[in-house]
């Protein structure tokens, strides 16, 4: 069973729904959600924003919290989580925000992406730091860790 199909059958489950805001993945974790029949029942829309204004006009990020720690962090992955439940009407959201490459610098170095996960109660941050695999790496690899997220998400609901 993939991640994906685990989220469908656990959201079902639990009479759950789910949402997404996108940077650097670009709609990936939709996709992933959306491939599995049925996904329907538990995935309403989702929000890919690689703008900064995107998050701004789309999700609400707040322009202080962007142009104080800029959007590869946790504070503005936190914003788009929220920002992103709120909108969707979903049970539980997940944020990304990193660096996927080619480049980055020595303070947001590529393969480092940021995480949040809005529930019902809270929002939990992390960055993960997946090191220069190359851009389609970093991405498949914040995707997967964003569905693992979800899952793990849905499993403590």
């Amino acid at each position: 069973m993939t991640l994906a199909e685990e989220i469908l059958r656990l959201a079902m489950d639990r009479g759950a729904t789910v949402t997404c805001a996108e940077s650097c993945t670009g709609g990936m974790v939709a996709a992933a959600i959306t491939d599995v029949a049925g996904s329907s029942n538990v995935f309403e829309r989702g929000f890919v924003t690689y703008s900064n204004a995107a998050k701004i006009e789309m999700l609400g990020v707040s322009p202080a919290t962007l142009e104080a720690v800029g959007a590869v962090s946790e504070a503005v992955c936190r914003e788009m989580a929220e920002g992103a439940r709120a909108r969707a009407g979903a049970s539980l959201a997940v944020a990304i925000s990193g660096i996927a490459g080619p480049g980055g610098s020595e303070f947001k170095p590529e393969g480092r992406v940021c995480f949040a996960l809005a529930g019902p109660s809270d929002t939990t941050t992390q960055t993960v730091e997946f090191g220069a695999l190359g851009r389609a790496q970093v991405r498949h690899a914040a995707r997967d860790h964003a569905l693992t997220l979800l899952r793990d998400g849905l499993i403590a609901l």
